[in-house]
């Protein structure tokens, strides 16, 4: 039985089918989304969404449909669905659904009277390539099938209206045909493993709207070009592929190709195969000698600090170090002309943010632990240079109080740490000077750089670490710690923020803390008190006078409420790990049951993967990115971690 299986009964009622979606990728940022009912949603969906590099630096909408209909003794029988104004949906063709269940791939089961059709997506994990295969399981008579495609060629950020500066012009080639609606883009391709009839027709289709668009209060109507249709006989146990793609494909092998993606997919079978194929798509690969990972769908690009949070738990998680290291020395470069500051190349965005480097060593401490024969070696002159590097104030907002030994930011006119919400140009929450979290990763990279200054015999920089160690363990207490037994936020001369935020999670969670045992309980309490939530980490405490939960409104009240009450999955990786390192294998009970909430998410949203973030009282809608890979990576991270503790023997906190 496939573990994401929609019956009949689910696919005909809209108010829950349009509300789930399914997202496909390859590894060169293309994609294809829409919801499990086959309608478009949102204008960020399609079939075919594709970089146009040559273009700018966004995603576009080249194929957003396809229309299919069955046509039996002259009667037509339209399966696709759209949304017109007036809430009218049209074809109504999720009333043929028999079922929708995504194994390997998605697949819709359609019954038309005595026709029973299967139709499995793919997505080329090597090309921008679409393909949809179609079986007829079931026909007692001759059968016809039409294809009508609606094309976009557009900005996925943008709609589209009918012009008449469209290209309506179309060339034959292999069993299809090619078109392209605007000069500066690539070619469609639409092609068949057999040869169709094409019959011109073209016309727009106006006034298309996208629900979810509309409800957010975004721009959502938009009219659709659809230049004519194909139509082709097709037998009992006959199988017909559809190759939509921005490069000519031979025909011949449409099959093989489709079987050879197959072989590759990972079952979602459950929880954690889920996660793991969620992982995957997050792979980016713009040239073949380089990886990066993505932060996420439909509008991430590559981010600095959601690179590197997210790298461990999407390669040493899934046992992929290989990966780990292909992606951290395709990233190195980056980071090295950014440190002795050379042109950027501008692939991995927001590299100058000032908590990246230290996110870099965190990265390379979970690499060490799960590789510790070979990575000393392989990243040490690497990891000396970054620690020198901040060590000596070079970089341009992180810097080092000689007395103190803490580092210390400006964020008064720039959002500096994950909490990047701007409005009018200014940080929401303004975090600056010493940052609770930027310490904790400060005085964790200061004793793992000590650890392996040792381990390689290097005294002077053994001494130099320690030295810093030693004044960084004390002065992070008396700066962040206090008396009603939490950590301040952040701390700026003589202001102290007292909210109850996450970062100070990271004090307890990071494999070495300043804080004594008791204080890390503390720490775990008001944060498991105040701050968890069913399906992530609050951004702020209830208790707050600025917390909103629920992320609606105006463009303002939502982008206020991002880092003011909505909850973070990917909080919950360091979460379970503080709360592991202080109750260990007894602290595995509350960790199961935050993995069986999440559980629960794999059938919500877009289907198999995690959104960025969610309301957090009830009824916890997933919002922002809806997969994104710091929530997947950091549950990958935290299941792995809740398996290491499984064998421990049973004991106390010693508390």
């Amino acid at each position: 039985m496939s573990y994401l299986k929609f019956d009949r009964r689910l696919m005909i009622n809209l108010e829950y089918s349009l509300y789930r979606s399914v997202l496909r990728t390859n590894r060169k940022g293309a994609y294809q989304n829409t919801s499990i009912s086959g309608c478009n949603t949102s204008k960020y969906q399609g079939l075919l969404v594709m970089p146009v590099p040559y273009l700018d630096d966004e995603n576009h909408v080249i194929l957003s449909a396809v229309d299919e209909t069955i046509i039996q003794h002259g009667a037509e029988f339209n399966l696709g669905i759209h949304k017109y104004s007036g809430d009218i949906y049209y074809p109504r063709g999720h009333q043929y659904i028999h079922e929708f269940n995504c194994d390997s791939v998605p697949q819709t089961i359609y019954r038309v009277g005595g026709v029973l059709l299967s139709k499995e997506t793919m997505f080329s994990s090597r090309e921008n390539r679409l393909m949809i295969r179609y079986k007829l399981i079931d026909a007692h008579s001759p059968t016809i099938i039409r294809f009508k495609p609606f094309l976009a060629f557009r900005k996925a950020s943008q709609l589209t209206r009918e012009n008449d500066q469209v290209d309506r012009s179309y060339r034959q080639v292999e069993n299809g045909i090619s078109t392209c609606m605007y000069f500066g883009y690539p070619e469609l391709f639409l092609q068949f493993n057999k040869k169709p009839e094409f019959i011109y027709h073209s016309d727009w289709y106006r006034g298309i709207e996208y629900i979810q668009d509309q409800q957010n209060g975004d721009s959502y109507q938009e009219d659709l070009y659809v230049p004519g249709y194909f139509e082709m006989s097709i037998e009992k146990d006959e199988e017909i592929i559809l190759s939509a793609s921005d490069i000519v494909v031979d025909t011949s092998i449409l099959f093989d190709e489709f079987e050879y993606e197959l072989r590759k997919r990972t079952p979602r079978s459950n929880f954690y195969n889920c996660l793991r194929n969620s992982s995957h798509q997050f792979f980016y690969i713009p040239k073949n000698e380089e990886t990066y990972l993505l932060a996420g769908y439909p509008w991430f690009k590559v981010r600095a600090r959601d690179l590197f949070i997210s790298l461990p738990g999407s390669t040493l998680a899934v046992d992929r170090v290989d990966d780990f290291e292909k992606i951290m020395d395709s990233s190195i470069p980056h980071l090295m002309d950014f440190m002795e500051e050379k042109p950027l190349k501008n692939i991995i965005k927001q590299i100058e943010d000032p908590d990246v480097l230290l996110w870099v060593v965190w990265a390379l401490q979970q690499y060490r632990k799960e590789n510790n024969e070979t990575s000393n070696e392989k990243y040490t002159p690497f990891l000396f240079f970054i620690m020198k590097y901040i060590l000596t104030n070079k970089h341009p907002n992180l810097k080092v109080n000689n007395e103190t030994g803490l580092v210390y930011t400006d964020g008064h006119d720039v959002a500096v740490s994950w909490m990047n919400a701007t409005l009018n140009g200014k940080p929401v929450v303004p975090r600056s000077g010493y940052l609770v979290e930027f310490n904790a990763l400060w005085y964790n990279a200061l004793c793992f750089a000590e650890e392996i200054a040792e381990i390689t015999k290097d005294k002077e920089l053994t001494t130099l670490f320690r030295e810093k160690i030693e004044i960084v363990r004390r002065t992070f207490v008396t700066t962040f710690m206090n008396e009603a037994g939490y950590l301040y936020d952040y701390v700026e001369n003589d202001y102290r923020d007292v909210n109850v935020r996450p970062n100070m999670i990271f004090a307890v969670s990071l494999d070495y803390s300043p804080l004594e045992r008791s204080q890390q309980k503390s720490v775990i309490d008001y944060v498991t008190k105040e701050l968890l939530s069913n399906c992530g980490i609050r951004s702020l405490s209830p208790k707050s006078g600025n917390f909103k939960p629920h992320y609606e409104g105006s463009p303002e009240e939502k982008t206020f409420a991002y880092f003011n009450g909505m909850a973070f999955p990917w909080l919950f990786g360091s979460y379970i790990e503080a709360y592991l390192r202080v109750f260990h294998k007894s602290g595995l009970s509350l960790a199961d049951r935050i993995m069986v909430a999440m559980e629960d998410e794999m059938q919500n949203n877009c289907i198999g993967t995690i959104s960025e973030m969610y309301d957090s009282t009830p009824p916890f809608l997933g919002r922002g990115g809806f997969s994104f890979a710091m929530s997947v990576s950091e549950l990958l991270r935290a299941l792995k971690l809740m398996k290491s503790y499984e064998s421990e023997p049973q004991k106390g906190s010693t508390i």
